[in-house]
């Protein structure tokens, strides 16, 4: 089973921007967005698209299934996502330990929010804090891109 590790943080400050190595625009929509189930899909840059399906999370694991889907087919399913949508633009930055950060900039309804993410490869992963990362959101659901996306 594919599970994704992650941990999310929101962002105290611009000083993250100088670390950026590339970025890329992200339009995302959810065809179910509960609790124990999302079914998302994502157009990135306008050039390709993928389907994922997260299951019911314990802690900071959820599982996740993720697969590339034509780019026309991501845009007629976006039309049934109704206003479940998400606009953001993930910035790449590269950890110290050889991991990625992505940090989000919404747009549209979430203007003004940015979060930072960072997916370990176990449970135990240890990570050194950027000095631009908050308060650590993994387990809000008030934060998590299904939630944002509904309210």
């Amino acid at each position: 089973m594919a599970v994704e590790i992650e941990r999310k943080f929101l962002v105290k400050d611009d000083s993250w921007k100088a670390h950026v190595v590339s970025s890329y625009h992200i339009i995302q929509g959810y065809l179910v967005g509960e609790p124990t189930l999302a079914v998302r899909l994502r157009i990135i840059d306008d050039k390709e698209a993928l389907l994922t399906i997260k299951g019911k999370g314990e802690g900071i694991a959820r599982p996740e299934y993720e697969y590339p889907i034509p780019l026309e087919d991501a845009k007629g399913m976006l039309a049934m996502c109704g206003t479940r949508i998400l606009e953001k633009t993930r910035h790449l930055i590269n950890a110290n330990d050889g991991l990625k950060w992505e940090v989000d900039v919404f747009a549209g309804r979430r203007a003004g929010l940015v979060l930072a993410e960072i997916e370990l490869p176990s449970l135990d992963t240890e990570i050194e804090l950027p000095e631009w990362a908050g308060e650590d959101v993994s387990e809000d659901p008030r934060y998590f891109n299904a939630t944002l996306a509904l309210k």
